[in-house]
């Protein structure tokens, strides 16, 4: 194809938790088995959903946890999260599985995915969860290939951790051009999501039904916010147009 029938990319990208998938019991589950392991008081309920979204090691130091300890507690995160299967498998009663898979699809969410595949739409994950971590998570949904085409996430070493370095990192692997007339979009249910994309020149779509708190993705400047999962297919297409 010549360079000048080449069609403009339209570019979604998505976050992955309170946005694809409703991942709050394990990740939660596994922030309690740090504070536990460390032997510091686990925060309120309130508290621990601010967990969602940031990077992890954000949350500690909010928390009160010393530098010191903060490579440890990432470690006992990372195992429960990862490896050791001791939470209920929402999706398989009587099936234990570790942290990340204590996590469910929201509802509706493959039909929108595959109705903005089929209109030619390019979706992305991007997420400030470990790009290692992503990748099991979205193979288990059955979200990589058929719903998805590409993962993005944060580095192991913390070199890419916040969502705008994700957002750069996801459009120097997509060959993302502006110049071209490529055109990109963030969907998102966090002020994270909404930061990054104003960091990087774009417009955030916020998810209602995700982990903000009330008036969060509009202090931090997302364009229009949705409540209902069903929406977002055709408010996405109504943007690109």
């Amino acid at each position: 194809m010549s360079e000048k029938t080449k069609q403009p990319k339209k570019v979604v990208l998505l976050d992955l938790d309170g946005t694809l998938t409703k991942s709050d019991p394990g990740i939660i589950g596994c922030v309690v088995k740090v504070f536990e392991e460390l032997g510091y008081p686990v925060p309120d309920d309130e508290e621990l959903q601010r967990f969602i979204g940031p990077a992890i090691v954000e949350s500690l130091q909010r928390n009160n946890i010393p530098d010191d300890l903060l490579d440890e507690g990432i470690a006992i995160y990372r195992r429960y999260y990862a490896q050791e299967a001791v939470f209920d498998d929402p999706n398989n009663p009587g099936q234990k599985v570790p942290g990340r898979l204590n996590n469910t699809i929201y509802d509706g969410i493959p039909e929108q995915l595959a109705k903005l595949r089929a209109d030619g739409y390019y979706l992305a994950i991007a997420s400030c969860k470990p790009q290692y971590q992503c990748i099991p998570i979205c193979e288990h949904f059955h979200l990589v290939d058929t719903m998805v085409n590409g993962i993005y996430g944060a580095s192991e070493d913390n070199s890419r951790l916040d969502k705008d370095q994700v957002i750069q990192w996801a459009f120097d692997h997509i060959g993302f051009d502006e110049a071209a007339g490529d055109k990109a979009l963030m969907v998102g249910d966090r002020w994270t999501d909404a930061d990054g994309a104003k960091a990087c020149g774009l417009d955030c779509l916020g998810c209602g039904w995700g982990y903000a708190e009330p008036g969060e993705l509009k202090e931090h400047g997302a364009y229009k916010v949705i409540d209902s999962v069903s929406e977002l297919a055709q408010t996405i297409e109504d943007y690109f147009a």
